[in-house]
């Protein structure tokens, strides 16, 4: 009986001591326009937040415990180039994520500067990201067209220039090998379902924010477990 009482005392203890472990911390800078700060939803249901909390309770053995997000509604390409050049960032983050391009579709920039800029900025990623390419990811540039908004101004012209820019985002991401997700599906659901919209009838939800990051989480918690 004493030694049954000593077993359960040692695998309490055990078990605490395992559980007090504490995961490896990661800082994560995010970069970006409106759809990375999450525009029209509360700040903790923006994308880069979610991901956060998904690897807090995931089994991996790592958190995001610093989340920098340097991003704001309407950037362009060279909105977000110029306020990089202006501000100092460190170049040691663990993950860099990139999601950039539809104001200069929305404004009717010529591509050709959207190819240029957003090269320029996956090479300044991967730096931040100390040189490491494979701790880099994009996300797809997501199609407005689907929604109210959209279909006010010209839906099928909107998801065929938005098909041409992710064209170029895929291509130079695949070119410098860092991770890509194809979130532009998910967002065309919200032609069919107003939840994945926020209340501006504009931009994700946090639920649509939730599908984009059930999408990519498993993804970047292999890489960095690697």
């Amino acid at each position: 009986m004493r030694f049954l009482y000593f077993f359960f005392l040692l695998s309490t203890f055990s078990y605490s001591q395992e559980s007090k472990i504490e995961k490896t911390k990661i800082k994560y800078l995010a970069l970006g326009d409106s759809y990375t700060i999450g525009q029209s939803v509360d700040d903790k249901y923006s994308w880069p937040i979610q991901l956060k909390f998904k690897l807090l309770y995931s089994d991996s053995n790592f958190s995001l415990d610093l989340v920098r997000i340097i991003a704001k509604t309407g950037w362009t390409t060279s909105d977000l180039l110029n306020y990089i050049s202006n501000t100092k960032i460190n170049n040691n983050y663990d993950l860099v994520s990139l999601l950039i391009g539809v104001n200069n579709q929305f404004r009717g920039y010529d591509i050709n500067i959207y190819e240029k800029e957003f090269e320029e900025l996956l090479i300044t990623s991967i730096d931040f990201a100390n040189s490491n390419f494979s701790n880099v990811f994009v996300l797809s540039i997501p199609d407005y067209g689907a929604t109210p908004f959209g279909k006010l101004r010209d839906s099928k012209k909107i998801k065929s220039e938005i098909d041409l820019y992710n064209e170029i985002n895929y291509k130079i991401s695949k070119k410098y090998g860092v991770m890509y997700f194809d979130i532009t599906d998910i967002s065309r659901l919200a032609e069919f379902d107003s939840t994945l919209l926020a209340d501006d009838m504009l931009h994700p939800s946090k639920k649509m924010y939730n599908l984009w990051v059930e999408k990519i989480a498993n993804q970047i918690i292999n890489q960095l477990s690697n």
